[in-house]
């Protein structure tokens, strides 16, 4: 899977994850590496548990990768009018997330960059995608990644492995419970510029979902909705897991509840596009959201946050 073009925005593990009583396993997948940093009392355990998770990322990425020719994606892209095609039940998920943050983000999240996302008409009863036009691609690269790492968290919850921290390359992290002793997974934000010199933003993260995106020189995100590249920005969205179940919650937020590392890559990415106004109105209407957006990318750049508050700078 293409990985989202990623700035000097980063996340990271901080400094005292060292003093952890911890172990870390790590597989390449999408482009990528993700890690299972995890605490856990029987360690041979946990490694079989980690690595049936690293198991699902491998067949996520056969289905949702539009560049395996055989893959999920690949046969939706392929589709002429009129024509459909079945897809596996976490595919059809990951279009049904993908629809519904389309609509809250007003387009500016679009796997289909701009060429019909909401043309493809979707029968989640019988997993099926249908196209009622021509020429419609699909990218997963902003949200594949995230939605892999919420299916590893739900996979290792059953294995009962609760004190965990996931992540995809850390643009996709997604904080579970806390390792023994500690309020939550020592986190860092670096703000682009910052060559040993610049601000960071310290987070003890605990069931909760973190997304960092950004621009590179010579690469650029851009906006679906006019083509236009992004330039000079950098975002992360913090979400805090809301309590209870998917069951219970909201309906509107219900994919907070079952998929926030999914939901944060998701409004990352928006976030690159979106003016200050929009960010600040999403992170009103969705519970325990916060935005850290960089507007012009430079070396010494003064972050904004928006949200409620719960991330602490340091």
């Amino acid at each position: 899977m293409n990985p989202e073009e990623r700035s000097s925005a980063e996340l990271g593990l901080g400094e005292t994850i060292a003093g952890l009583d911890v172990h870390r396993l790590g597989h390449e997948a999408m482009a990528t590496v993700f890690e299972v940093i995890y605490a856990h009392e029987d360690g041979g355990y946990a490694r079989q548990a980690a690595q049936a998770a690293f198991d699902l990322v491998d067949r996520l990425e056969l289905e949702l990768s539009r560049f395996i020719a055989s893959s999920d994606v690949s046969r939706v892209n392929a589709l002429a009018r009129g024509r459909a095609t079945r897809v596996s039940p976490e595919t059809m998920e990951c279009l049904e997330i993908s629809r519904r943050m389309y609509s809250l983000t007003g387009g500016a999240f679009d796997i289909s960059i701009g060429t019909g996302l909401e043309t493809l008409e979707l029968v989640p009863d019988g997993f099926v995608v249908r196209a009622r036009q021509d020429g419609v691609r699909l990218d997963l690269g902003g949200i594949g990644k995230g939605y892999a790492v919420d299916r590893m968290a739900e996979l290792l919850d059953e294995w009962g492995i609760h004190r965990a921290l996931l992540h995809g390359g850390f643009s996709s992290v997604l904080a579970l419970d806390a390792p023994p002793g500690r309020g939550g997974w020592p986190l860092t934000l670096t703000m682009p510029g910052a060559a040993g010199d610049g601000s960071r933003i310290r987070i003890s993260a605990r069931q909760m979902a973190l997304s960092a995106s950004g621009t590179r020189k010579g690469a650029h995100i851009r906006d679906p909705r006019t083509g236009r590249p992004v330039q000079d920005r950098a975002a992360w969205a913090v979400l805090t897991r809301p309590g209870g179940t998917d069951e219970d919650a909201n309906e509107d937020w219900r994919d907070a509840v079952r998929s926030p590392a999914t939901v944060a890559d998701a409004l990352s990415t928006a976030f690159m596009i979106l003016p200050v106004e929009g960010i600040g109105d999403l992170c009103r209407r969705i519970p325990g959201l916060e935005a850290w957006v960089v507007r012009d990318g430079g070396a010494g750049a003064t972050p904004l946050h928006l949200g409620p508050g719960r991330a602490r700078g340091g």
